[in-house]
């Protein structure tokens, strides 16, 4: 095979907690897999499904030209709280800031508010003798001795990882410099982490937080991250691998590795852009993306075709929707709500006898009680096979045989009996409160964000997300539901459409008033050449992109908003320009400006980024082929449970204008799609299928577009 097209062939592979979704995209098309997640060596699974895929295609191993990697390994050990035996060092009297977190409080009234633990117990926190002023300048030196004497105790500890977060570093990160090269002498068999290259922002518990996560999560990545490309070596794939960063863009596996927080939500940021890429296919402006899959339920908001990013998210809240209660992450992400909600979940009964799904999941090992591999709670997967959505002979493309008596038997067991109901009573029941779980998840999310999802258009995908869309949708007073091709693999999908991009960030306070042109500017250059260098790392001489924000409030507030800057400007900052921006941006927000106060700028971001390849737009039938079917499936009514007769159709037999009534079963080897009682389901030319939940066609459900 030529030179030329084996680069062109490219795999993208998102590690989940139950499947493993792997995707060849050649010059031909695209070809996909899904294998069960092997929780203690994840690169197994990707080996098996690569090896898999290539097969297919016909071709072999060594053509693959690139890997782009998605993976929730980061995620699952800070939230399992197995990573590292990790220490922090800090500026003397600041030890206990990541355990006293800010003075928010996520229920205000509870008298018993258990917080959470910090990630570094109190034992592992050491402190130096060192002080910066928020200026930058140094009041008290470092006391270099001090931290020789730290690593003797450091070593006694058996620490692995080290989080360096001082005082006010983000303005000048001289003294955390010092302490990495003393730590690179002395102990060169740690892992060193500095905030001032992690998350260089004001707000230190925040900061601390941030850098303590990424020295938490290192060992495990880089011990990950060799062991792969180890493998796809021995298995002959020499291509090298690019990892998915929370942000919505790819890095080198060197970038990874240092950084390992910003892999944090890596996965689902792959899907929201697979979301915002048929967005812009169909010239849709509002659109909530819905990801579900064995695991865990993401909703994102896309709004112009982009979704909606964050520079802070929160991992592992411990009291579900409060924002708060969960560790603060300072970096680059695209904003989503995610709740344990998944194929897997478990079914129990609470002290009140109501059924209650998640977070607890079955995963792969041993799986769903259907699964016949040892599972015997019921799940999500279980509620759907007793309920007809699911083929027990065609499941996962047939490499995965579900046994209905098992499912019914741990419904039975678990859920049925002892709050007496019939079995199929109890499976709608189970479907039931996990999707008003997850409308809930949405309805929280868009308030949050000052949203109505009134006009909004759900693009679900996803191994479950096809099947739980419709009665979401439903729930959320959504009428167009869109069932993208290739949905059950769609994050790994979503991978190969991300640009090559990093996010450098700084914060540098400037008042309006008192405008430093030449500290601005000098920053901004610093942070582009940051950013610029990260890129071409991974893309040498590729045609980069830089944008930029500034995050500004009027003086006396305590939280800022993000103000678009294009390159332009940070070529030549213009104080009247961003004046007008900010208030042009903060009238749309809060419907006026605030006269007689000064503005403040705190952080500043700059992104680069290698052009997006526009999406070809999606052609909609101009008329429609009815379709009919000779099977028929027995299946439970979304809404109330009661029994249908269902049309079932293959996905690979539809064409472009075939249309559905409802209600219907359209099946594939990834997932299956469910077309309501009511409904009406027409195909695109690209592949979508899209839903009218009112049974009428020309109804396209986005208000800007009606």
């Amino acid at each position: 095979m030529s030179t030329i097209l084996s680069k062109s062939i490219r795999a993208g592979v998102d590690i989940g907690g139950t499947f493993t979704d792997i995707v060849l995209e050649t010059p031909s098309g695209q070809i996909s897999t899904k294998v069960l997640t092997t929780y203690t060596r994840p690169e197994d699974a990707i080996i098996e499904g690569l090896l898999a895929v290539c097969h297919k295609a016909a071709i072999s191993p060594s053509d693959i030209g690139m890997v782009i990697h998605g993976t929730t390994l980061a995620t699952n050990a800070l939230i399992e709280r197995r990573g590292a035996r990790t220490a922090l060092i800090t500026t003397a009297g600041f030890r206990d800031v990541i355990e006293m977190r800010t003075e928010s409080r996520f229920e205000q009234y509870d008298l018993n508010l258990v917080l959470p633990e910090p990630l570094i117990a109190r034992e592992y926190r050491y402190t130096v003798k060192e002080r910066l002023l928020a200026d930058g300048s140094i009041d008290t030196p470092l006391d270099t001795d001090e931290v020789i004497r730290c690593i003797d105790e450091l070593r006694a500890q058996s620490i692995q990882s080290i989080a360096v977060g001082l005082l006010h570093s983000y303005a000048n990160p001289v003294h955390e410099q010092q302490i990495g090269a003393i730590l690179a002498e002395h102990a060169p068999d740690m892992l060193v982490s500095l905030s001032s290259d992690v998350s260089p922002q004001m707000r230190e518990y925040e900061r601390f937080n941030t850098v303590a996560a990424n020295a938490y999560v290192k060992p495990i990545m880089a011990s990950y991250l060799e062991r792969l490309k180890s493998r796809l070596s021995d298995n002959d794939i020499p291509a090298p691998v690019f990892l998915m960063h929370s942000g919505g863009g790819i890095m080198d596996i060197e970038s990874a590795a240092a950084f390992p927080v910003r892999l944090v939500e890596s996965g689902p940021a792959g899907g929201a852009i697979f979301a915002a890429d048929i967005a812009a296919r169909l010239g849709l402006d509002r659109v909530l993306s819905f990801d579900m899959g064995g695991t865990t339920a993401k909703i994102c908001m896309i709004k112009d075709q982009k979704p909606k990013t964050s520079r802070q998210f929160e991992v592992a809240r411990s009291y579900r929707f409060k924002k708060g209660s969960g560790m603060p992450i300072s970096i680059p992400v695209i904003d989503m709500v995610e709740i344990g909600a998944g194929g897997g979940s478990i079914a129990s009964l609470d002290a009140m006898q109501q059924i209650r799904i998640g977070p607890e999941s079955a995963g792969s090992e041993p799986g769903p009680a259907s699964y016949q591999r040892g599972g015997n709670r019921p799940t999500v997967t279980d509620a759907d096979l007793m309920m007809g959505k699911l083929d027990p002979d065609d499941f996962a493309g047939g490499s995965i045989r579900l046994s209905v008596d098992l499912a019914d038997r741990a419904i039975a067991e678990h859920i049925a009996a002892p709050i007496d109901l019939t079995h199929a009573r109890a499976a709608f029941g189970m479907a039931e409160v996990v999707d008003e779980n997850m409308a809930n998840a949405a309805r929280v999310h868009a308030v949050e964000s000052g949203e109505d999802l009134a006009g909004y258009v759900m693009i679900g995908f996803g191994g479950a997300g096809p099947l739980h869309a419709i009665r979401l949708a439903q729930k959320l007073h959504i009428n167009r539901v869109l069932i993208p091709a290739s949905a059950g693999v769609g994050s790994a999908v979503g991978f190969l459409k991300a640009p090559f991009s990093f996010e450098a960030s700084q914060s540098l306070y400037v008042r309006l008033s008192d405008w430093r042109q030449d500290a601005i500017t000098s920053m901004l250059s610093a942070l582009t050449a940051q950013a610029r260098q990260f890129v071409e790392t991974s893309v040498p001489d590729a045609d980069i992109q830089i944008t930029a924000k500034a995050y500004m409030r009027y003086v006396g507030q305590g939280w800022e908003i993000p103000i678009e800057l294009d390159a332009g400007w940070c070529n030549a900052p213009d104080q009247g320009a961003i004046t007008r921006l900010f208030e042009e941006r903060y009238s749309q927000l809060f419907s006026r400006v605030v006269d007689g106060l000064d503005i403040e700028i705190t952080s500043w971001t700059v992104l680069a980024s290698t052009p997006i390849e526009p999406a070809p737009p999606a052609k909609p039938a101009d008329s429609y082929q009815h379709e009919t079917s000779t099977r028929k499936r027995v299946m439970a009514d979304l809404s109330d449970g009661s029994a249908l007769d269902a049309a079932v159709y293959m996905r690979a037999s539809l064409a472009h204008g075939s249309l559905i009534k409802g209600p219907a079963i359209i099946t594939e080897a990834e997932t299956t799609i469910l077309i309501p009682r009511g409904g009406v389901a027409i195909q695109h030319d690209d592949g979508t299928i899209d839903i009218r939940l009112d049974g009428n066609p020309n109804n396209d459900g986005d208000a800007d577009h009606a």
